[in-house]
């Protein structure tokens, strides 16, 4: 794949509330590369997750598109971008989202299931995804016996089985003991390095974000600084 696995272009999102309405992003320009690793920086309020739920499609902007491989998804039909989603992008959420009476490897497992993948490949997929990431012995716990680092563990296995091209991890430690996050952030850094997997993570935790190799400070719904942008902009005037 040739270009930006991720890229916003002038996007804008807007939201009514209480007749009112509320800028969550001003005019936000950002692409995101093949194999990087970007943390999204900011307090509270900074749009942070606003951009993520729009690179993830799980929102759409107000103004300005989203491209995930280079494809436009304003112009995709629901079908076509819950296939996009479904083959390009995997989801790490702070909360882990994971299903209670449903065991570690079916919960890997779901993502295939809407792919419509056989039962059998299904559940070596799903307990490769789990041993690539500690949890070969966990393979038949629910979430309920499972600790929170390890429950983090299982989302990301969740989100690496279908062999995503980028990993979008919103506050990914937020529920963890700092012991326990900086090993959920040592396995992100083991599979951008050794995988390719490009990471996006949003974290408002300095330490987090400077694990990262590139560091996006939004504020107000601007990007207030992107230490990745010279790079970038010279490599492509050295290409030229």
């Amino acid at each position: 794949m040739s270009g930006p696995v991720l890229e916003a272009v002038a996007v804008s999102r807007t939201y009514r509330v209480d007749g009112v309405d509320v800028a969550a992003l001003h005019a936000v320009n950002l692409s995101i590369d093949e194999g990087e690793f970007v943390a999204i920086v900011g307090p509270s309020g900074s749009g942070k997750s606003t951009l993520m739920h729009l690179f993830g499609c799980l929102d759409h902007p107000t103004s300005g598109f989203v491209r995930i491989a280079g494809r436009d998804v304003a112009a995709l039909s629901a079908g076509e971008l819950a296939d996009l989603r479904n083959t390009h992008i995997g989801f790490v959420f702070q909360s882990f989202h994971l299903l209670a009476r449903t065991s570690a490897r079916d919960n890997v497992a779901l993502p295939l299931v809407y792919r419509r993948v056989p039962r059998a490949e299904r559940c070596r997929r799903a307990t490769a995804a789990l041993t690539l990431v500690g949890l070969e012995h966990r393979l038949g716990h629910r979430p309920g016996r499972l600790s929170g680092g390890e429950q983090q563990r299982v989302a990301i296995a969740r989100a690496l089985v279908t062999d995503p091209c980028v990993i979008l991890a919103d506050e990914p430690t937020g529920d963890l003991d700092g012991r326990t996050g900086h090993d959920v952030m040592d396995l992100l850094e083991h599979l951008n390095a050794e995988r390719g997997v490009a990471v996006v993570l949003a974290t408002h935790e300095p330490e987090i974000a400077g694990r990262a190799h590139r560091r996006v400070q939004l504020r107000d719904g601007r990007i207030e600084h992107d230490d990745g942008a010279g790079r970038k902009e010279r490599a492509g005037r050295e290409r030229g």
